[in-house]
Order: C-alpha cells, then sequence, then structure tokens
C-alpha cells in the first residue's frame, strides 16, 4: 500500500515519475482541469465581487472519483501540476474538490522530468500560491465575460458560431491593419547602380554610393543617367578601405513565443503543432531498456531565458570534448528577460545535452527528432562562443562618383559551426569575399547596370511574424499564442495565403463591429495594459477583484449600447459557379467549421454538400499519401495544394506534372513563362523546351 498520493496532469507524466519515486508513491492524473466554468451560461456572479461558479466538467466525474478514493487510503496528498499560471489553478481545483488544506506543504514543482529533478522537488514541498491561482482566475473570469457576452450578440446580428475573445480580436485586428497598410499602399520609385569590378583577375561586386560628402538616394531615371555620364572610362581608384573585427553573440536558448517563431521558419510547423511536439517531448520518450521513459527537454511554456549552472556546465564539457575550449562562451549568458517574464523555471532546452539527437534517431519520431534537434542547436550554440567575423568597406571612386563594396569573412565560426538563427525574410548573413585593396589602387569596372526598383508594401503575416508581434506588444502569453492564432482559422475570420494570413470577408465584418461597439476590446495599448494588471495580480500588487470590476463597469456600457444599436447583418453566399447535380440548383459557397466548402442554394430542401477539390492527379511528394490539388487563393490567383492539408502543408504556385524528373526523379512543374510553358525541375537544372 502506498503512503503518498502524487496527482499530476497527464497519464504519460504518472507513468514516469512513479518509477522515479519508488513504491511508497502512487501517482495519478488527473488528465487536465477538474472543475470548470459551466459551459450554458457565464458562471460568474457580478452582483458578488465576480465570484466564479465552479462545477465538474463533464465526463470528469468518475476521474474525480477515483482521485477521492485514493486521497482516502494514503497518509499524504501531492498536487504536482504544471509549473506556471494553469497548474497552480488545476491544484488549486483539486484541493478545493479533495478537501485538502492549500496552506499546507502540498504542491511540488519541478521543470523537467527526470529522475534528479523529480525526487528534488519532492524534499521541497509547498503551499499553493495563491497569487498565481488569483491571476490565473482572474485571466479565466474576463476572457468569460468578454467572450460569453459578446459571442452571443455576434450569433444574433452575423451569424451563429463566431466568437469575439480579447486577445483574439487584437490579433484580427492586426491582422486586419496590415492588410489595410496593403491595400493603400502606393509604391515609390528608386533606383540602384550594381557594378561588377575587377581586381588582379579577382571580380567582385559594387554598388553606387553617392558623392564625397555624402550617400545619394536614386529616385528618377534622369538622375541615373546624369551620374553615368559623368563616369570616365572604367578605371575606379580606390580611396578608403576599412576593416573591422566584428563580434555576432549567438542567441538565447528558446522561449515558448521564440521556439515557436523558429519552428515555423526552419521546420515549417504551424504554432500547434510546435507545442503538441513539445508536450511530448517534455512529458517523456520510452528510450530503452537502459533509461525507460524519460522527459527529453524542460516546461515548454517559459517566457525565460535563463539556464541552469548544472546545465551550463554539462554543455560546457560536450563543448569542449566535441569542438575545443576555444568554443566555449568566455561568461554566462545571461540573455534578454522579457518585460514580466515568468522566470520561475528555464528556457526550454534538452535535459541533457549528452543525448544528442543522433542518438535519439531510432526512438522519435521524425517530427520529434526534428524538434528535438531545433531545441538541442539552439541550446548547445546558446553556450558558445561568439562568431568572429573580419569586415571590410572599401570606396572606388571615378570622376567624383563613389561606389561601395562590402565584404565579410568569417575569421573564427563560434555557434556559427552549430547554428544560425532563421530570419522571416530567410536571408542569412553570407560570406562575401574581397580581394586585398590599398588605398591608391586601381581597379577595373567590367559591367555598370542600372535597375530601376519600386517599394513594396509591408509582407502579410506569417505565423512566426504575428507570434514575435503579439509577444513585442506584450499581447497574451506563451500559452495563449497557439490556440489563439488557431481559433481566428477555424472561426473562418483569416485564410493562408501561401503561409501568410489574409482576413476573410466574415472576419472584416466583426472586426469593424468591434472596432464600432468595442473599442476598449481591440485596443493594443489597453489588452497590453491588462496583460500588466494581470501579473500585478501574480507579484501581489493588485486585487484581482479589483482589476476585474475596473474592467467590467466600461465594458457593461458598451455591451448595453451594443444590444440597443447594432444592427443584424446578412451575408449572402458567394456563388460556386456550378449548379447541384441532385437537384439542378446553383452551388454557392458556405463556411462550416472546418473552413469553406460547396453546398447547394435550395437547402434544406436538398443537403447536397461536397469539398472544393480539384485533383490534378499528381501524388503529394511532400508527404507522399496525398493528392495535389488546384486551389483558389483571396485574390483568385490559382495554386496547388496537398489534400492532406493542413497535416501537410506543401503549396506551389507552379502546376505539378504526373512524372518524375528524369535527372533526379524530383518533382516537375509547369512554368509559365511570357511566351508558353516550360517544363522544369524543382530540385536540379533540368528543364525541357518550352511549349508554345
Amino acid at each position: 500500500m502506498a503512503d503518498y498520493l502524487v496527482i499530476v496532469e497527464s497519464p504519460a507524466k504518472a507513468k514516469t515519475i512513479e518509477r522515479y519515486l519508488g513504491k511508497k508513491y502512487k501517482v495519478k492524473a488527473s488528465i487536465g482541469h477538474v472543475r470548470d466554468l459551466p459551459r450554458s451560461t457565464t458562471g460568474i456572479d457580478v452582483e458578488n465581487n465576480y465570484t466564479p461558479k465552479y462545477i465538474t466538467i463533464r465526463g470528469k466525474g468518475p476521474v474525480l472519483q477515483e482521485l477521492k478514493n485514493a486521497a482516502k487510503k494514503v497518509k499524504k496528498v501531492y498536487l504536482a501540476a504544471d509549473p506556471d499560471r494553469e497548474g497552480e489553478a488545476i491544484a488549486w481545483h483539486l484541493a478545493q474538490a479533495l478537501n485538502i488544506d492549500t496552506s499546507s506543504d502540498c504542491r511540488v514543482v519541478f521543470n523537467e522530468i527526470t529522475k534528479d529533478a523529480i525526487q528534488e522537488s519532492f524534499k521541497h514541498p509547498r503551499a499553493i500560491d495563491m497569487k498565481l491561482v488569483d491571476a490565473q482566475q482572474a485571466r479565466r473570469i474576463l476572457d468569460r465575460l468578454v467572450g460569453y457576452n459578446i459571442s452571443p450578440l455576434l450569433w444574433k446580428k452575423v451569424k451563429k458560431g463566431l466568437s469575439a475573445g480579447r486577445v483574439q480580436s487584437v490579433t484580427m485586428r492586426l491582422i486586419i491593419d496590415r492588410e489595410n497598410e496593403i491595400k493603400n499602399f502606393v509604391p515609390e520609385e528608386y533606383w540602384s547602380i550594381e557594378g561588377t569590378f575587377e581586381k588582379g583577375q579577382k571580380q567582385f561586386e559594387s554598388v553606387f554610393y553617392g558623392s564625397e560628402k555624402e550617400r545619394i538616394k536614386l529616385t528618377n531615371e534622369n538622375q541615373v543617367k546624369e551620374i553615368l555620364k559623368n563616369l570616365k572610362g572604367d578605371e575606379f581608384t580606390v580611396t578608403n578601405v576599412v576593416k573591422k573585427e566584428r563580434k555576432r553573440n549567438a542567441s538565447p536558448a528558446f522561449t515558448t513565443s521564440s521556439l515557436q517563431q523558429e519552428a515555423a521558419r526552419k521546420l515549417n510547423f504551424r504554432a500547434k503543432k510546435t507545442m503538441m511536439l513539445a508536450q511530448q517531448l517534455y512529458e517523456g520518450i520510452d528510450i530503452g531498456k537502459k533509461e525507460g521513459t524519460v522527459g527529453l527537454i524542460t516546461y515548454m511554456r517559459t517566457d525565460s531565458t535563463r539556464i541552469s549552472d548544472t546545465a551550463k556546465a554539462e554543455a560546457y564539457d560536450y563543448i569542449n570534448e566535441k569542438y575545443g575550449a576555444d568554443y566555449i562562451v568566455g561568461e554566462a549568458k545571461k540573455g534578454k528577460k522579457q518585460t514580466n517574464a515568468q522566470d520561475a523555471h528555464e528556457a526550454i532546452r534538452p535535459t541533457s545535452v549528452m543525448r544528442t539527437p543522433d542518438s535519439l534517431k531510432e526512438v522519435l519520431s521524425r517530427d520529434q527528432l526534428r524538434l528535438y534537434r531545433l531545441i538541442w542547436d539552439r541550446f548547445v550554440a546558446s553556450q558558445m562562443a561568439p562568431a568572429v567575423l573580419d569586415t571590410v568597406a572599401v570606396d572606388l571612386v571615378n570622376s567624383g562618383v563613389y561606389f561601395r563594396a562590402n565584404g565579410s569573412q568569417v575569421k573564427f565560426p563560434g555557434f556559427m559551426k552549430l547554428y544560425i538563427e532563421g530570419t522571416d525574410d530567410q536571408t542569412e548573413e553570407t560570406t562575401k569575399l574581397l580581394p586585398e585593396m590599398e588605398v591608391g589602387d586601381i581597379v577595373k569596372s567590367l559591367e555598370i547596370i542600372p535597375n530601376q526598383h519600386f517599394t513594396q508594401p509591408p509582407p502579410r503575416y506569417t505565423e512566426a511574424r504575428l507570434v514575435k508581434e503579439l509577444e513585442e506588444l506584450g499581447i497574451g502569453r506563451p500559452s495563449t499564442y497557439a490556440p489563439t492564432l488557431d481559433v481566428i482559422q477555424k472561426r473562418g475570420y483569416v485564410q493562408l495565403d501561401a503561409k501568410r494570413f489574409v482576413p476573410t470577408e466574415l472576419g472584416e465584418i466583426v472586426h469593424q463591429l468591434m472596432v464600432e461597439f468595442f473599442p476598449e476590446i481591440i485596443n493594443i495599448e489597453f489588452t497590453a495594459k491588462m496583460e500588466r494588471d494581470l501579473d500585478k495580480i501574480e507579484d501581489g500588487e493588485s486585487n484581482w477583484v479589483k482589476i476585474i470590476d475596473e474592467f467590467y463597469r466600461d465594458f457593461e456600457n458598451y455591451l448595453n449600447h451594443a444590444e440597443q444599436t447594432m444592427e443584424k447583418i446578412e451575408i449572402k453566399d458567394e456563388p460556386a459557379g456550378e449548379d447541384c447535380e441532385n437537384c439542378g440548383a446553383p452551388m454557392v459557397y458556405k463556411l462550416g467549421r472546418f473552413g469553406k466548402f460547396m453546398a447547394c442554394s435550395n437547402f434544406p430542401d436538398c443537403r447536397n454538400t461536397k469539398a472544393i477539390l480539384k485533383l490534378i492527379g499528381v501524388k503529394c511528394p511532400s508527404c507522399e499519401t496525398g493528392e495535389i490539388v488546384e486551389r483558389k487563393s483571396k485574390t483568385k490567383r490559382t495554386f496547388y495544394g496537398c489534400n492532406n492539408y493542413p497535416e501537410c502543408e506543401f503549396v506551389s504556385w507552379d502546376k505539378p506534372i504526373n512524372r518524375p524528373c528524369p535527372k533526379c526523379s524530383s518533382l516537375l512543374i509547369e512554368k509559365k513563362l511570357k511566351k508558353g510553358v516550360q517544363i522544369q525541375c524543382t530540385k536540379c537544372d533540368y528543364e525541357e523546351n518550352p511549349i508554345q
């Protein structure tokens, strides 16, 4: 008979932790929350200090009863939910349901599921932190008051199934504001002059800079012609050579948001998928008989970039053995801590750097391994020495016209030997070598070409850019980003076009109603301030009832005004351009739970529906199980994607064809040219003569 009961959230964790603790401990899972606000009503007693009315979640009765029965048979119950606000709230709800004194040392927290971390955490149990509970409860109540009051209004005035949450509404504002920027963008002309030069049989590139006194921006063709007219011959004199040594530091280990961003850039993972895989790596993977099931990474919901001294020491040992002492960082990296970061635990890192990605190839799925490798590489690189680059800038002059050539060379790779952070525009620093030049040297221009350009509008948000923007603005918290991006897609407020968010007509309608009737909810600064207020509750600086009351008094006025004055909006169905094969009535596009589909306009007399798919007879080259289908973007541009989307995110603007490349067996596509179509390989240089 066990002496102690430990309650965690997931069965996977329960099995692993029980093995670490031994026979005196019985570990059971609550499978998340056991109590919550009712789904059928708001569940908040506004007149009684916003008291929440919690009930047992439907279907959790047997789980709760099992926990109660187990609790009666032991000396003590330990609550070991996740080490964050949500986990603290789950522990508090369990304490309430099981009649456990919340001021007793019943709460155990750990940042990683390894034997040493688990056993050490049980040496230091503590009371439930009511400040954390209050902060989470305030967020839950706030979101319930917003969602359960605005959503029914939207159902009545627009259509059923809509929602308008706090973070969700601000996220939509960012997407729609960006779309308006793009629509209203007026391109401006500008020019560049690029030259190819030669010195000592070595060629290099240089661009027009200006005059001896200042940099000159080229805005029109006449200006460019005047400059080119001033050039005399093809000889340029080197007038200035500036050499510098520059250090480039490694990025810190991952936080939740930076992991989501980098996984999107480098692995093409959606935020939801990244968090699902990270959860699996955290809770434990069976890695063989020697170690059994073990958590491979630390807790994946964190704002902190802090690394424990133990983890640093292990990383230093690995780096020293693998790369040498020169590659170890000179001093401990503190990292840039986010404002109001929950620094109770560490950055996301491997629980042991000695479990290299290659050593886990046989036990991890393909996607688990890719994410683990990303986390492992980033952490190890964060403890490596800076890269050292030699940079050089050379000024070339001909008749008072200055060109500038920039070059760089990696002098010492440091962390770059292992890992380089991705960027949203996918441009990485490249090495450009220049020939040795000194002041007074003569170089020869081989070609000087003027190029006309036009400024481009800001790009639409990718998931990575949007997560970064939300974080920088202080909107939401790590745990909210993935579900927020998921819900705006499920509601049909946005579509993904070339992996970028485009608002739908429905999204713009709902947003406009929010702008008109609930301006505070979509106010970025107001929402960011609310996040700071929630942090103050956690720090014990504010009372949660006071924070909620200050918000609700104004919100109630907005709500009453909206209910009285908001007019009903009718969204007309878009014709699909074909007739129903059952009754002959026109088919229309409908928006359902899983996106757009075609339905008969004669509903409910005819209930014919079908998916919007146009197969082209080509297997998906990415997942190899799906079929390539023709789709339309919002601007009616044709593109091609896998019918297994969103599990497979293969897309192509060019039409794939049903035969492999004869040279490398990769995918062939039809590339549209000005005159005809050319078949090209997507991997090698194979191409066929254009078809007129």
